[in-house]
């Protein structure tokens, strides 16, 4: 008798681990969000967007490349860019940086850190890796030049010739091999 009750009591690590809001359960649900989000960048069909976890060991660090929209001063340029995951995403926004030296009125040139307000004060779990790419894209060639993290690119805007020579005096071109 007593081997029958033990058999159908449950595991004590069984019920540990299924405890909500454990620190097991939210990494793997961040892990399969983000392996949920690789998968979806990867079928897509968005044109000069990519990013791809850095090994196979860390989903949480990426790389990724987003290429300058047509008809922009930023045309035929590619941007590699770091991406870093808190273990409470989506929850909290990504640290996305700029790895290539990117003049931009809403980019530090030095440091990389984009001022965009998707990434901070108007961050929602809704967005994605694609949403965040696509939208850093756009703001490529779509500026805020209201909130500028760099003025003299601010300055510079309205003045397409001479922002493209301070943007190309900075830009260093991807080596092969290197894009996410």
């Amino acid at each position: 008798m007593d081997q029958i009750s033990t058999s159908l009591a449950p595991s004590r690590n069984v019920q540990k681990s299924t405890v909500a809001g454990s620190p097991g359960e939210t990494v793997g649900s961040v892990t399969k969000r983000l392996s949920n989000e690789l998968m979806t960048l990867m079928m897509s069909s968005s044109p000069g967007i990519s990013a791809f976890p850095k090994s196979d060991s860390n989903l949480f660090d990426w790389a990724g490349t987003i290429e300058g929209p047509p008809g922009t001063v930023y045309g035929g340029l590619a941007f590699k860019i770091s991406i870093l995951f808190p273990s409470n995403y989506p929850y909290a926004a990504p640290t996305i940086k700029f790895e290539t030296p990117c003049f931009h009125p809403n980019v530090d040139i030095a440091g990389g850190s984009i001022c965009l307000d998707i990434l901070q004060d108007k961050w929602s779990a809704i967005y994605s890796v694609q949403t965040i790419l696509i939208s850093l894209q756009s703001l490529l060639g779509e500026p805020n030049n209201a909130s500028p993290l760099n003025p003299d690119a601010a300055r510079l805007w309205d003045s397409p010739d001479e922002f493209k020579a301070q943007l190309l005096k900075h830009y260093r071109p991807l080596q092969d091999g290197s894009s996410a």
